[in-house]
């Protein structure tokens, strides 16, 4: 029998969020970032009901509530990646190959498995797992061209209470015959996929040509009309990643002015569309695509794998073209947030413009919420809001609890040294510092050896 009453918990600690973008300055802009020493998050039935103080809100909290105590922790919004591949999750650590021998030699052999359903699900339960180890708890995700591979990442996705967005990869040329479709099955696939799973608890569809030298013209026009007749889907791609995949795109759409332009034409460049990489833009390009509201996902980890090339971050937020950051696993080399805000910082440096720590939580949490147009949902742990929540522990390692010991606690944290200590997790954490992750007001991972919520 389903117990009817709520489900009612406070979770009380340390607590940072976002309030708004906090700039590219060592000090974030007044009014983005509130940090409470001591806080309570009351979370009713898979919602935020309140946050503050722990000791202005005890008054009100029912009696006998449940409390969580993570003293000495730090709790955020669960972490968001704009861009992964969950069916390349084991071809990770395959050795480097530029973009295009990449796809011939690991990816496409190894989609070519996911015509199994089973494989499928197993895939699934296993990447989501390390999902919630390295405390991201939504992923906009690219599944195979096979629709069973959707169905198997969806139903895992809900009964987990996940917010996800995934899709099926569109794609009818340029690959092997055993993963090509055509307009027509690609159409119905994802039509069929859509009425499935759109919308349904937590999760919704992403359209997803995988790039355009494996769609046709007539394919991508396909996408583009399923896209105007139902603005509310997102839709994801690639975009000029590699000097090869650019060259390749000029020779295919020689009508085109760039590669950017392909997209336009068929109308695949809006508010919710993700293109990922977007490393080799001009000014001009980034300017095209801040004016339709899409986004750029940096996955620095994997544009250094692969030798890519070094995206240029702050011109993007010179155009107005939101960015949001991803692990583009497999060929980016870790599924944990702090791997690829590491990476992120070394990019920066390279080109004179370092990721603060202040930018790079903002960016896991409630840049990618805005960026994905989820913000209503996720991000901010405001009221009403779903409870997703990541618990870090600065004190995680030995080295990481030397060097946070070293900038102290005591009378706690003003803002240099929440700086200080923000910065010594993003180089020095990993899934390690993760001690557990809460989705939809339940926790769905405590790290090993923790035997309390």
């Amino acid at each position: 029998m389903i117990d009817p009453r709520p489900t009612v918990r406070v979770l009380r600690g340390p607590l940072l969020r976002f309030l708004d973008d906090p700039g590219e300055d060592d000090r974030p802009a007044e009014g983005s970032v509130e940090y409470l020493e001591d806080a309570a998050l009351w979370l009713e039935d898979g919602r935020v009901r309140a946050v503050g103080a722990y000791e202005a809100l005890a008054p009100f909290l029912p009696e006998g509530i449940e409390v969580v105590d993570y003293t000495g922790k730090l709790m955020m919004p669960g972490f968001i990646d704009s861009h992964v591949h969950y069916v390349q999750l084991d071809i990770l650590a395959s050795y480097g190959r530029q973009l295009l021998d990449w796809l011939n030699d690991y990816t496409f052999p190894e989609e070519c498995r996911f015509a199994k359903r089973a494989h499928g699900e197993a895939v699934a339960e296993a990447f989501l797992d390390e999902q919630l180890r390295a405390g991201t708890t939504t992923a906009q995700v690219f599944c195979t061209s096979h629709p069973q591979s959707v169905d198997a990442f969806f139903s895992a996705a809900r009964r987990r209470g996940l917010r996800m967005l995934a899709g099926k990869v569109l794609m009818d040329r340029n690959a092997p015959a055993t993963l090509t479709d055509s307009v027509a099955s690609g159409v119905a696939d994802s039509e069929r996929l859509i009425a499935d799973w759109h919308g349904k608890d937590r999760l919704g569809y992403s359209l997803t040509p995988r790039f355009a030298p494996t769609s046709t013209a007539a394919q991508l026009e396909a996408t583009g009309g399923i896209l105007r007749t139902a603005p509310d889907l997102h839709l994801q791609t690639h975009l000029a990643e590699n000097a090869g995949e650019i060259a390749w795109v000029s020779e295919l759409f020689p009508e085109e002015r760039d590669y950017l332009a392909v997209y336009e034409r068929f109308g695949l460049v809006g508010p919710t569309s993700t293109f990922a990489h977007g490393i080799h833009l001009d000014q001009a390009m980034r300017e095209r695509l801040a004016g339709a509201g899409a986004n750029i996902a940096f996955c620095p980890t994997s544009n250094l794998f692969l030798g890519s090339g070094l995206f240029d971050r702050l011109a993007c937020r010179e155009a107005g073209l939101a960015t949001s950051l991803a692990s583009d696993v497999g060929a980016g080399t870790d599924l944990c947030g702090f791997a690829s805000l590491k990476a992120a910082y070394q990019v920066g440096q390279l080109l004179g413009q370092p990721l603060t720590a202040w930018q790079g939580f903002y960016r896991l949490t409630l840049g990618n919420a805005r960026a994905l147009r989820l913000d209503r949902h996720i991000g901010g742990l405001h009221l009403g809001q779903e409870a997703d929540v990541v618990v870090l522990d600065p004190a995680a390692t030995p080295l990481l609890a030397r060097r946070t010991g070293r900038i102290g606690t005591t009378g706690g944290l003003d803002q240099a040294r929440l700086g200080e200590w923000l910065f010594t997790l993003m180089m020095l954490g990993d899934d390690r510092s993760i001690f557990a992750t809460w989705a939809g007001g339940e926790c769905v991972h405590r790290r090993e050896g923790v035997s309390r919520k």
